[in-house]
This record gives C-alpha cells, structure tokens and sequence, in this order.
C-alpha cells in the first residue's frame, strides 16, 4: 500500500477584514486574512439558517503580495492550498494551537458585499478576478 496522502483545500468566502501583510526577518512576503464561508441549510422545522464557517489564511512570497494589495473586507475570494496545524506561545505564554489553509492560489473574484460597481475607468485588477496560480508557491 501507498504512504501518498492528499491535503487540498479548496474555498470560496468573503474576507473578514483587510488582509495583513508583513515580512519575516529572512525577507520573504507573507499575508494573513480570514474567510467567511455562508453554508446555508434547514433546520428541523424546514426553516432557512445560515452557518458561517471562518476559516484562516496564509499567503506566501508572490501570492502574499497579491492578497496584501487585493484582499480588503468584504471581498469575494477563491482560495487553493493545503491544510497545516502548527503551535506558538502566545502573549501569555500558553501554547496556542492553530489550523491555516496554507494558500498555493488565490484569486479575487469581484467586489465586496454591499460595494457600488465599478467605474469604468478605474483598474479592473482591483475589483476584477487576479489569478496567483501563475506564481505558485513552491512548497
């Protein structure tokens, strides 16, 4: 029997907030950002509910710079990578364990929720699809 597993994560939600992009001390490019996933569904008395799943998001090198520029809260996103858990001390010392979807391509797939169209002559890659695929990570 095979060891090869699968870890491919793929998503479309709207952004919590602005991404937050920074660099680490070795100079490389990273972004975080959270999504908002809308599951809709029915309740035992056939009511409609709605169940948000958040779901956090780490960008790298190229992707990182696109989501830093592109990424803002509200906006629709599709996103591809994988699942990865890790632990940091947190402010108080206590071990704090997250899981991230390690972002491989990300695209921007419209304006935010509630925003006016856009102008014409504006720049259509920033209420436009922008495709990080091109520039994938190489992990």
């Amino acid at each position: 029997m095979s060891n090869v597993g699968v870890n491919k994560v793929i998503l479309i939600g709207n952004a919590g907030r602005d991404a937050e992009m920074r660099a680490t001390s070795s100079g490389k490019s990273v972004a975080n950002f959270s999504l908002a996933i809308n599951e809709p569904f029915r309740d035992k008395n056939n009511g409609n509910l709605q169940r948000v799943e958040w779901v956090r998001c780490v960008a790298w090198n190229k992707a990182a710079e696109i989501a830093g520029k592109l990424i803002t809260k509200g906006k629709q996103v599709f996103v591809e990578g994988r699942l990865q858990t890790r632990q940091f001390a947190d402010g108080q010392g206590m071990t704090t364990t997250v899981t991230e979807v390690v972002v491989t391509s990300l695209r921007v797939l419209g304006r935010a929720v509630n925003q006016s169209p856009v102008d014409p002559g504006e720049d259509a890659r920033t209420n436009g699809a922008h495709d990080a695929e091109s520039d994938a990570i190489p992990f």
